[in-house]
């Protein structure tokens, strides 16, 4: 008589308070305190947190928040620079562990995969994945257990710090039926007032929406993906495929505020340069430009304009991203400057 074949699970790999945790490992003696990284450490400078301790986030600092901010929400944090290269070679650790598990990984980041997994016991893998990760780097991470993408990801926020949660058809209504929408991957806080206008406040009320409502308010392909999203339905799979980037960029954050539209243009036009040797690196040519703008004291703005046809052209490049600036508020003083490139797709995928 044959076995049953064992069931395929998606499982979620998130590393706890990641940037942070690495700091710890490299200066032990940082242990137990508050741990702030962003910019170049210094919080009297403009620049964000990227990452926080757990320690750090219990007096209110999170990512994205002003580094001067979190000086003042603890004026004895240790405050440190970011440091890219340890992180990814660190990351580069962690995604060799789980791939050695013989699963399928899928990276998200320095500091998240998805692993798909065939088990008669998700938990006990889910247990093993935990183990290998810590032994080999001496981090912990949290794992979601689902039976899609989507649950999986939303699991790993019940099992935080260091634990381990299932989501799956089961107990998705139970689970997160009465939970705001923004609860779901992929509804941010503006889609989330959308939909809020509509009468929808839960996951249960947007699984229940009717596909033509939502898309008459949202968009054909949007409002429906939605509607699936909120009754927990991915098709997607889990690839072992390499993250191929779309676009380049840089910014610069200027210490003092800058002003006027000479001074802008002049800094898209530098800015713009930087990134066209990025993409030069990868050989794809800029399809599209795009303009990335923080107005003081912290208001964003993003613009674009498609290019005429793909090029490496330097003068072309930096004139459509100058000419960007025509669409600033030239009254204004600005904190950020940035610029984007998307770029053709890889050779690989372009087909013939």
């Amino acid at each position: 008589m044959s076995t049953p074949p064992r069931r395929r699970w998606v499982m979620h790999v998130d590393l706890d308070q990641f940037i942070a945790a690495v700091e710890v490992l490299r200066h032990p003696e940082l242990r137990g305190r508050p741990v702030v990284v962003g910019g170049r450490g210094d919080p009297t400078e403009r620049a964000v947190v990227s990452t926080a301790s757990y320690e750090a986030r219990e007096f209110g600092v999170g990512s994205g928040m002003p580094m001067r901010i979190a000086a003042r929400k603890i004026p004895d944090a240790v405050f440190l620079p970011v440091d890219a290269d340890a992180y990814m070679e660190v990351s580069g650790v962690v995604m060799d562990t789980l791939r050695k598990l013989d699963v399928v990984v899928e990276v998200m980041g320095w500091d998240e995969a998805f692993v798909g997994v065939e088990t008669d016991d998700p938990e006990a893998f889910a247990r093993t994945i935990h183990d290998a990760v810590l032994e080999a780097t001496g981090l912990h991470c949290s794992v979601g257990i689902g039976d899609n993408k989507l649950r999986a990801k939303i699991a790993t926020d019940f099992g935080k710090p260091q634990g381990i949660y299932r989501l799956t058809e089961e107990n998705w209504f139970a689970v997160m039926g009465e939970r705001p929408t923004d609860a779901l991957w992929g509804i941010g806080k503006k889609t989330s007032k959308k939909l809020a206008a509509l009468g929808i406040n839960t996951v249960q009320e947007l699984a229940d929406a009717s596909d033509q409502e939502l898309a008459a308010t949202l968009g054909p392909n949007m409002g429906p993906w939605y509607a699936r999203i909120g009754r927990g339905i991915d098709l997607s799979p889990v690839s072992a495929e390499p993250w191929v980037a779309r676009s380049h960029s840089r910014e610069t954050t200027f210490q003092q505020n800058l002003a006027g539209r000479e001074a802008f243009t002049e800094e898209i036009r530098r800015l713009a340069a930087r990134v066209r040797e990025d993409i030069l690196a990868e050989n794809r040519k800029a399809v599209r430009v795009a303009l990335k703008v923080r107005y003081a004291p912290f208001d964003t703005h993003t613009t674009s304009k498609s290019l005429p046809e793909p090029t490496f052209d330097p003068d072309v490049i930096a004139d459509a991203a100058a000419a960007l600036v025509d669409r600033l508020d030239h009254e204004r003083e600005v904190r950020l400057l940035g610029v984007r490139l998307e770029m053709t797709p890889p050779p690989s995928t372009q087909g013939g």
